[in-house]
């Protein structure tokens, strides 16, 4: 007799049914699992044995064999230790066997028979829900599961023992709640920053279009301290982002407590982050820095100082908003619509563009252009806002703090939010939040420039050497300015604004 559990495997965010099946048989005492199992899987048998030692049952001395269906789905992850321990206490008769048929459960079991927290549970709760199916997860992960439905039924156990005696009706387990974070502190707030009035002012207009944004300034300019409140101005998530987000967030364990937040991803590597930490991968296929900035943002600090081919590796992500990791048996998609902002010294020693400053190497250009030639030129094409962050002089910093802080600046953010999320629903892509995710065949209608915003950009393509990229980007870039004024048309005066924050990166070229 073969008894059948329902669980999942984890193929990037996707939860992929997988059917668990026990036969105890007579022949020599074994305990064998096979279905292209990881090493975590083939652990699961020390750890079963051992739960169901403490929990006051033996295996039987027979032939034991589990079978994780389908044979060919690479499985991973200790979350198949509870399904597998539950099919033996049901070929054994410990539980009913009908009591697991509407159920999909996964959790690891720790060797004193207590259930332990797994990282998926989300996305497992929404497949479960899909297929009609009731979720059996660890008690840390049940607020997480609650999130799926109103109507899931979640059963939280703390242990083996516990869960046995709810099948029993001896003791009845409360359902979980869905649990939300709490927010930990204030968050920094623009009225800290003094001077660098142009550099808030792109920041605004980066917040209220989604726009990749590059700070570049000497040391001490400011540039990590205004980066940092970019959070502070963002419109929080909405219900469909925040689940995108937080089944990333789910299949990578950082969902603390099974809390969710509205509050956008802020992720700031450092510059020695490797490809895989960056983009994904690993012998698991993991999701990486850009995934877990999914619907956020993603700063990047001393951007030269990371590895050439690790910054290019962002710019197929930054076009489609996705990240395919290939792997010899299987292939993982990770969504990564991501925001990027970047900081750079003007060079190496970072004093270059300081007055009266000579450098003793070579001339302060040449030293500028050959630190940003470190940039490709394809990544510097992708960004849409290029800032000057000066140095700010003393007397700046003893002025009294700015009347406008982030409350201020995110109510103008949130209102031009508002602005697109109306515009691309009425044009039937409900999916497009702003205008930098807006596909360029749409931009071009909703941000045709009036006759003298056209003669602008057409004299501005040829001294700027704009490419099609470049070029939808400044209209996306104008869109969004003209967002901020609430104004329908899309005047010169918004096309003038979003060329001043485009560089010529082929006369950087040259000049290095």
């Amino acid at each position: 007799m073969v008894v059948r559990v329902a669980t999942v495997a984890f193929e990037g965010i996707e939860a992929r049914p997988v059917d668990v099946q026990v036969q105890i048989a007579n022949g020599n005492v074994v305990f064998t699992v096979v279905g292209l199992g990881d090493k975590a899987v083939a652990e699961s048998r020390e750890r079963v044995r051992a739960a169901l030692n403490a929990s006051g049952l033996a295996l039987p001395a027979k032939r034991i064999t589990v079978n994780l269906a389908p044979a060919d789905l690479p499985k991973e992850g200790s979350h198949y230790d509870l399904p597998i321990a539950l099919g033996i206490m049901a070929a054994i008769g410990a539980i009913p066997q009908d009591a697991l048929q509407n159920y999909t459960v996964l959790g690891e079991l720790a060797l004193d028979g207590t259930i332990t927290a797994v990282t998926g549970v989300l996305p497992a709760a929404i497949a479960a829900n899909a297929r009609g199916h009731g979720l059996i997860c660890p008690q840390a992960s049940g607020p997480e599961a609650a999130w799926a439905s109103q109507d899931i039924d979640v059963l939280a156990p703390i242990s083996l023992i516990q869960l046995v005696n709810h099948f029993k009706g001896t003791q009845v387990m409360a359902p979980p709640r869905p649990a939300i974070r709490s927010a930990v502190g204030t968050q920094p707030d623009l009225r800290d920053v003094k001077g660098q009035e142009s550099a808030k002012r792109a920041l605004e207009i980066a917040a209220a279009g989604g726009h990749n944004l590059l700070l570049n300034g000497p040391p001490g300019a400011g540039k990590s301290m205004l980066a940092a409140r970019l959070p502070s101005i963002l419109p929080p998530l909405s219900p469909r982002e925040l689940l995108e987000v937080s089944l990333i967030h789910s299949v990578a364990g950082d969902l603390a407590g099974g809390a969710l937040t509205d509050r956008r991803p802020f992720r700031a590597p450092h510059h020695s982050a490797s490809m895989a930490a960056l983009v994904g991968g690993g012998s698991r296929a993991r999701p990486g820095e850009i995934s877990l900035a999914h619907h956020g943002v993603l700063f990047l600090d001393e951007l030269p100082e990371f590895q050439p081919q690790v910054l290019d590796s962002l710019r197929q992500p930054l076009e489609t908003g996705e990240v395919a990791i290939a792997r010899a048996n299987h292939r993982v998609v990770y969504p990564a619509r991501f925001q990027l902002v970047a900081a750079m010294n003007p060079c190496r020693c970072g004093h270059a563009t300081d007055p009266g400053f000579a450098c003793n190497r070579q001339p302060n250009a040449r030293c500028i252009a050959q630190y940003l030639a470190r940039l490709s030129g394809p990544l510097l094409d992708r960004i849409d806002l290029h800032v000057e962050a000066p140095a700010v002089a003393a007397a700046d910093l003893m002025l009294p703090p700015p009347a406008e802080g982030s409350k201020e600046v995110a109510a103008r953010v949130a209102a031009a939010r508002a602005i697109q999320v109306r515009r691309y629903a009425e044009l039937g892509l409900p999916g497009i939040g702003s205008n930098a995710a807006a596909p360029s065949a749409v931009i071009e209608a909703v941000a045709q420039p009036d006759a003298g915003g056209l003669a602008l950009v057409r004299d501005a393509s040829d001294r700027l050497h704009l490419s099609a990229r470049g070029f939808h980007r400044i209209l996306k870039l104008a869109r969004t300015i003209a967002d901020l004024d609430a104004t329908e048309r899309v005047g010169s005066l918004h096309l003038a604004e979003a060329l001043s924050y485009r560089i010529d990166t082929t006369r950087q070229a040259r000049a290095a």
